[in-house]
């Protein structure tokens, strides 16, 4: 009998512990800040962190199968509203090389950096002052983000320079073929008036392929919009004949959806490669799906002719 008992002490132990175990595994797991799939031989690549996924989109495409990617902004977070944690500044310490947009767009950048002077950092998407910090949504902007990328990686890894080198002219490459599509996309409009229910992400955008664009914050963090307006924007709706409003997929679609039941025309989504939902950031959609979704929504929005 005391041998039984004994035996039924050892076992609840045992499962005690592998729970214990077991637990804190998950804890850790999902205290870490999202990171890529990789491969198990990923230990001597180049470890990089980055800020959101317009970094990492385009890291991506540069570091290839020569770095390990970590992203500090989780999918489906805002990002103007991250704020870091522990995790994120244990990752940015470990890390090789630390990237992110600009202090505009990443403003939190500096209160994980005040205490990292160590830490190789680099800001891959200044613009100057005045300008709109949203770079990278133009292909000219992203291919200078790409070639600020390719040098800080280089710099960090000299010995896989020309791999860093051949992927940027490949990427410089798309970008020049994506901005021919651009242009050839939107000359044959009926329209180039642009609603926006969102933010100024696509102001560089807009000009660069002359388009006017009015912006109306979508955010119910940003209040309510009178009625005053609303019925502004349905009279200069109809004015204008518009065909389409457009929106940003991860905000509230309520006010677009209050505007077109008004007017009857469509809401299509326009994607600033800023903030990424979970699943598409698990399907990995690079940066040029995502442009050239936004060209196809615009053309289709915009009554474009082939």
């Amino acid at each position: 009998m005391k041998k039984f008992i004994l035996c039924l002490v050892l076992l609840l132990m045992a499962g005690l512990i592998w729970w214990g175990i077991s637990t804190d595994e998950t804890f850790s797991a999902k205290a870490q800040p999202r990171t890529a799939p990789v491969s198990k031989s990923s230990a001597k690549k180049l470890d990089v962190v980055v800020s959101g996924y317009a970094v990492y989109a385009l890291a991506r495409e540069i570091g290839g199968n020569k770095i390990q990617l970590t992203m500090l902004v989780a999918p489906g977070t805002e990002p103007h509203d991250f704020d870091p944690t522990p995790g994120s500044i244990i990752a940015v310490d470990k890390s090789d090389l630390f990237l992110y947009v600009s202090n505009e767009i990443d403003p939190w950048v500096g209160d994980i950096l005040r205490g990292l002077e160590t830490v190789r950092s680099q800001a891959v998407g200044r613009v100057e002052k005045g300008e709109n910090p949203h770079l990278w949504m133009t292909p000219q902007g992203a291919t200078k983000m790409a070639q600020q990328i390719a040098q800080a990686l280089t710099q960090a890894d000299p010995k896989n320079a020309a791999y860093y080198a051949q992927r940027a002219e490949t990427f410089e490459q798309s970008m020049q073929q994506l901005d021919q599509d651009f242009k050839a996309g939107l000359s044959t409009c009926s329209s180039r008036y642009v609603l926006h229910i969102g933010h100024t992400a696509f102001a560089p955008l807009a000009q660069a392929y002359g388009l006017e664009l009015e912006v109306l914050s979508g955010s119910a963090r940003q209040g309510e919009h009178s009625v005053y307006k609303l019925a502004e924007l349905v009279q200069q709706i109809r004015q204008k004949k518009v065909s389409a409003i457009f929106t940003e997929e991860m905000l509230s679609q309520q006010l677009a959806q209050t505007l077109a039941g008004e007017t009857s025309v469509a809401v299509l989504p326009l994607y600033t490669v800023e903030e990424v939902s979970k699943q598409d950031f698990d399907e990995g959609i690079s940066y040029e799906i995502y442009m050239r979704l936004n060209l196809q929504h615009l053309q289709e929005g915009l009554v474009c002719l082939p």
